[in-house]
């Protein structure tokens, strides 16, 4: 059990409110409600694609909800061809229940159980894609569940250093860590590390350390101009011609 100690406003920045969807892209897409272990219901997207590429599993940053990720999702869909699940953890968008640590694990869990039993896609079709917080939930679903690869992107080494960076002087730890650095030399399928060489919230060498961490096949790809949110728009047509060739080429090769 975690302790009563609540991380939301410190390390979880949910927000309830839903500022668009899909349709305003213009992307066919279906509403997906779902419920974990623990009987949390969440919600998702899942945004389909007519050539029936592999799908991408979105497990996103610690602030928001997935509304406001709809222009990454969007340029994802339309320059390198995916289909997209992508939902909220408890607390963020229409999820409900109340966020914790043990909490976003369940709920990784819960949504890759949905795209694999419920949308019937293959693991070698499926691909973890973590951003900064998830990270830590798609490490850990990479270990402990087959996919065809793995792609963090602003990656931290572990909860315990982010602690020691921001807060040195306090003495709390929480008792259900993430360990990116503990984990990813254990994740057998192909691996893509991204990284803002000036992210101002999780230092590029963290993402350094996670690369050496890991073990082959691995693809480390710096994005020179990037922060910690802009590595998208930052690395612009070649960042998603990278993620097209370690999909399509790389990862297949690899597995």
């Amino acid at each position: 059990m975690e302790p009563e100690f609540s991380e939301k406003g410190i390390v979880f920045f949910p927000d309830p409110f839903m500022i668009g969807s899909p349709a305003d892209y213009d992307l066919e897409y279906k509403e997906v409600f779902f419920t974990t272990a623990d009987q949390v219901q969440l919600h998702g997207w899942w945004v389909p694609h007519p050539q029936d590429p592999p799908i991408l599993l979105w497990l996103h940053g610690n602030a928001g909800n997935i509304s406001h990720r709809l222009d990454n999702l969007f340029w994802l869909w339309q320059k390198v061809g995916l289909q997209i699940f992508i939902f909220d953890y408890r607390e963020y968008g229409r999820s409900q229940g109340r966020i914790t640590r043990e909490g976003t694990y369940q709920d990784a869990a819960a949504a890759y159980d949905y795209v694999t039993v419920n949308l019937g896609i293959a693991p070698e079709n499926l691909i973890l894609f973590g951003r900064s917080l998830g990270t830590a939930l798609a490490v850990n679903l990479a270990v402990h569940r087959p996919c065809r690869a793995l792609i963090i992107e602003s990656a931290f080494t572990s909860s315990e250093d982010m602690f020691r960076l921001y807060a040195p002087g306090v003495a709390w730890r929480p008792t259900v860590p993430y360990d990116n650095l503990g984990k990813i030399g254990r994740v057998p399928v192909p691996k893509l590390i991204i990284h803002g060489v000036y992210d101002e919230v999780i230092p590029f060498k963290m993402g350094e350390r996670l690369y050496a961490a890991a073990q082959p096949p691995k693809f480390f790809y710096p994005i020179p101009e990037a922060h910690h949110n802009d590595t998208y728009v930052m690395g612009g047509t070649d960042y998603f011609q990278r993620l097209k060739t370690f999909i399509f080429e790389e990862s297949a090769r690899g597995r």
